[in-house]
């Protein structure tokens, strides 16, 4: 992802000045309308990585779409078309949200199940995803009926296999090696 590492610094920068300010719970939430209204309009993404679309008018759009942003958010358009990395707009929304839930000790990760999770069943597994983090964790939930039962819980590099198809298949390497 070309200018990733760009991306991260401006949304650090970004983090650490709404923080002074104490609007980054604000911030965050204007960086995840940016982020997701540039990842669901197609017209606006492409308007923001065209070089043929002047800074002005990119910048004037911007304004208009998100008029009701906090003062920092609408600084960071700013110093982007100043620097012409507008394009990161998307990239560095999306970073922000990363970390200012990072800061706020807030993981995210996924349970993988046969069938949907129950409410019951949702929180133990976002009780054992505490036990194993010490964190916060929030959890999107993936059907693969594969599995048969049971679940797999991975946040970030960790995994926890607590799925019926991991049992049996530890029940059978058991069988063969004895």
């Amino acid at each position: 992802m070309a200018g990733a590492r760009a991306a991260i610094r401006y949304a650090k920068a970004v983090l650490s000045l709404a923080s002074d300010q104490k609007t980054a719970d604000v911030v965050n939430t204007d960086m995840k309308l940016i982020a997701n209204t540039i990842l669901e309009t197609k017209d606006l993404s492409e308007m923001l990585q065209s070089p043929v679309v002047p800074s002005s008018a990119k910048k004037a759009v911007l304004l208009e779409v998100f008029s009701k942003s906090n003062k920092t958010t609408l600084s960071l358009i700013d110093v982007l078309i100043t620097n012409n990395r507008i394009d990161l707009l998307g990239q560095v929304a999306s970073k922000y949200n990363t970390l200012f839930d990072v800061s706020k000790g807030i993981e995210f990760g996924t349970v993988t199940t046969a069938v949907t999770l129950t409410a019951d069943l949702k929180k133990q597994v976002l009780a054992k995803a505490k036990a194993l983090t010490g964190k916060t964790v929030e959890v999107e939930n993936i059907i693969d009926e594969s599995i048969l039962g049971g679940f797999i819980l991975r946040i970030g590099d960790m995994q926890y296999n607590a799925s019926v198809a991991n049992q049996l298949n530890n029940l059978k390497r058991e069988f063969t090696l004895n």
